[in-house]
């Protein structure tokens, strides 16, 4: 793997290290200043936490302003049970993941699609929001971390990686094809009560795979 660098592999590139800490600063302003200020009302009159619903990505005509297409990408959950894995996971994944991608592609490159990757996913989120009539805010960085899922999985395939509760190495082809499965499986047929973004982790993978062909079609360093 070290000929495909571009530069000496580091631990913490300086994207990966910037795109965390932001990340961690914004929960962090989240949990105190949702906790500080009283609730604001949705057009329906719904009550959402202060500072999570003013960086939340709404539905078009439900609240939706166009900041929320870079801000929804830096805020998580901040309440409920799930508030530490939410943004645990995205971090981690985007750590052990996106760290290679920097290293090998370069920070520049690496920011410019992440970005991408966020946007295909509030686009596809929106667009299934407004054509179903359904759904509510969205947050996290999930998106476009699964755009970097399937960066790696396309650049370095044959990888084996070791999944939680299967007792041998997967190949991150099948591993993230996989995710890509299941997400797409309850996007469809998904049970009531399920808070998470399907299409928007749909948006980010197809996103990133749009890019990476267009990159190896042109089989030029610099493709953005």
């Amino acid at each position: 793997m070290s000929s495909y660098f571009t530069r000496p592999a580091e631990k913490f590139p300086p994207a990966i290290k910037y795109l965390i800490a932001i990340n961690v600063v914004v929960w962090v302003a989240q949990l105190l200043f949702d906790a500080k200020y009283p609730p604001i009302l949705t057009p329906d009159g719904s009550p959402v936490a202060f500072l999570t619903g003013k960086l939340a990505l709404w539905p078009i005509g439900d609240g939706f302003q166009p900041y929320q297409l870079i801000t929804h990408m830096f805020a998580h959950a901040a309440s409920g049970p799930n508030k530490f894995f939410h943004i645990l996971f995205n971090m981690f994944t985007l750590w052990m993941f996106g760290r290679i991608l920097e290293n090998v592609w370069g920070t520049k490159r690496f920011l410019i699609f992440y970005f991408i990757c966020g946007l295909g996913a509030a686009a596809l989120h929106l667009a299934v929001q407004y054509y179903t009539h359904s759904g509510s805010f969205a947050v996290g960085a999930s998106g476009a971390v699964m755009g970097v899922l399937v960066a790696f999985a396309m650049t370095f395939p044959n990888t084996e990686l070791y999944i939680m509760f299967i007792p041998v190495p997967v190949k991150a082809k099948w591993a993230i094809t996989g995710l890509i499965l299941i997400d797409l499986f309850f996007g469809l047929y998904g049970a009531s009560g399920d808070n998470i973004a399907h299409y928007a982790h749909l948006g980010g993978a197809v996103t990133g795979f749009i890019l990476l062909k267009i990159r190896n079609k042109t089989n030029r360093r610099n493709f953005y």
